[in-house]
């Protein structure tokens, strides 16, 4: 697909990965909607690539379907899906207290990554079936964001792995039942990437993380994400597959 004037939507798009992705599909002459939960940073990034901020829960039906239909009556009809939206957290099954982890901890990960995504890609796949074909008979397609702890989480991560590991294994099925519709599924499995939350981290802990990648032993760029991300796009046979973007890292148990 041509990434030229088409309508596209970045969930997550205010920060981090979303944030780089939406500039790269700018660059690239997408018109493009930041969907968020926090508006001012939906609204920054909207400012500086000429796209419309749209305030948004994935996990919430309404409120992705009327982030769909905001989006829509500013750009037209989208035909390309970021689901970058997630939250992150670890907690040991049971704590240096003795107690269980609280269940709704790890309700509120999985509701996020995965119902989140699960709800993100219906609304957008309805969308999509009502319209024309392009070329191959293509009518949308959907990036997923999942994780390399989908297959070697770390101690805590029960929850974020759980989520991720059922983004990695909706995908084909997801690819194949919309086949018919002409509407392609793939997910990025990143690794160690400079997102806010770990270049906030100190630089001795960062220089750490960044030394257990193979090569290039250092943490990946959003924009290398952004860039494969919008390659998804643009590459007609790529479909129904997950791609690990982590210079070679493979999880230690800690």
């Amino acid at each position: 697909m041509n990434i030229q004037g088409q309508a596209a939507l970045v969930t997550g798009g205010g920060s981090g990965l979303g944030e780089a992705t939406a500039r790269e599909l700018a660059r690239l002459g997408a018109k493009v909607a930041i969907l968020d939960l926090n508006m001012a940073n939906a609204e920054r990034v909207a400012a500086e690539i000429g796209g419309v901020a749209v305030h948004c829960n994935v996990s919430d039906p309404d409120s992705m379907a009327q982030a769909i239909e905001t989006a829509a009556a500013a750009h037209g009809p989208a035909r390309i899906l970021m689901q970058i939206a997630g939250i992150g957290t670890a907690k040991r099954v049971v704590g240096k207290d003795g107690k269980a982890a609280p269940l709704e901890e790890f309700a509120k990960v999985i509701n996020v990554n995965l119902i989140g995504t699960y709800n993100a890609a219906r609304l957008f796949a309805e969308a999509c079936t009502k319209l024309d074909p392009m070329e191959d008979g293509a009518r949308g397609v959907m990036v997923f964001t999942a994780s390399v702890a989908a297959f070697d989480g770390q101690v805590g991560q029960q929850a974020y792995s759980a989520s991720k590991a059922g983004v990695v294994g909706m995908t084909l099925p997801m690819a194949r039942d919309l086949a018919q519709h002409g509407i392609r599924v793939c997910t990025i499995a990143p690794g160690l990437f400079k997102t806010p939350l770990l270049a906030s981290l100190p630089e001795p802990i960062q220089q750490s993380l960044a030394a257990s990648i193979p090569f290039p032993a250092r943490l990946g760029k959003p924009s290398e994400f952004a860039e494969l991300a919008c390659h998804i796009v643009s590459n007609d046979h790529l479909n129904g597959e997950v791609i690990r973007l982590d210079g070679a890292l493979r999880m230690a148990p800690r």
